[in-house]
């Protein structure tokens, strides 16, 4: 189910992703727009969570200014205003919602840095003792931090398929060894930058997953950036390790499906009110404790 999807006039549709539609502006331009879509496990959940479109967009384009010095982005110069007219703006919410980017060939690969051990990452150290190829130590404790950021990327899964955690050295064979290098190098430098800023704001970055592109040869980041879809972020003042953490993030919706008894297989049930009302509280204190 693709809801929430916006008419705008002048602008084509090209493509729809689990949360974002994907606009043509010209040639070289695109605009993407954040519905209040959630997805879990892979899959598009039937419920919307409100604000939660803005959330994203307006905490992405927070981090990439705040990364500006690092690495250039996908955000255009040019003005966002201008694709729409006055009425769209006053009536859909566009422009909390919407980035213009220019159009570049995205990587085929999601760049997962993990500072602390949780999630899939818990489940396949428990298995072998290691995350993509990575030894650690043998007697880490679910949500443990790790000594230091690791780099654990994945593919990148169409709709309705699931991304596959892969060794860096085949990311080396799907990039090449120098841009391999240069996009493990950044995404680590930009998670520890970020997980230090958090952390004073009382916030633990325990992981997130940055995507890359590349625009007239050049590596930018692209996408979305450290957002409650992206990352797992956890209250400072609540960490203990052991154990599951409470959360900022989509967590807290996972929790709910895997304790409501859905199997997967068939279609996924409708979120409760109070599950949408909390989950949309959660993504916008993130929102507010880190950008002030």
């Amino acid at each position: 189910m693709l809801s929430q999807t916006k008419e705008i006039p002048g602008l084509k549709l090209i493509k729809q992703g689990k949360v974002r539609d994907i606009y043509a502006v010209g040639e070289n331009e695109l605009l993407l727009v954040a519905s209040d879509r959630i997805s879990a496990f892979d899959v598009i959940l039937p419920t919307l969570i409100p604000d939660k479109g803005s959330v994203l967009t307006k905490l992405s384009k927070f981090w990439f200014e705040y990364f500006k010095t690092l690495i250039p982005s996908h955000c255009s110069d040019r003005p966002l205003e201008e694709l729409f007219d006055n009425s769209v703006i006053e009536h859909e919410d566009l422009l909390n919602r919407s980035m213009r980017v220019v159009k570049a060939a995205p990587l085929p690969v999601e760049a997962i840095v993990r500072g602390y051990i949780s999630g899939s990452g818990w489940k396949e150290y428990q298995s072998d003792g290691k995350i993509c190829g990575i030894e650690l130590k043998s007697d880490l404790q679910e949500s443990d931090k790790l000594s230091e950021p690791i780099f654990t990327p994945s593919t990148k899964a169409e709709i309705g398929e699931h991304d596959e955690n892969i060794s860096f050295d085949k990311v080396k064979k799907m990039l090449g060894e120098e841009l391999a290098n240069k996009v493990k190098d950044i995404s680590i430098e930009l998670y520890t930058k970020a997980e230090a800023y958090a952390r004073a704001r009382g916030i633990i970055i325990a992981d997130t997953k940055f995507e890359f592109g590349l625009w007239e040869g050049q590596l930018i980041l692209i996408d979305e950036v450290l957002t409650p879809d992206s990352s797992r972020f956890w209250p400072l003042d609540l960490y203990t390790a052991g154990k599951s953490q409470a959360s900022f993030d989509k967590q807290y919706v996972r929790d709910w499906l895997i304790n409501s008894g859905w199997d997967k297989k068939a279609s996924a049930p409708e979120l409760p009110d109070e599950v949408v009302k909390n989950t949309t509280a959660k993504y916008q204190e993130v929102y507010k404790k880190l950008t002030n």
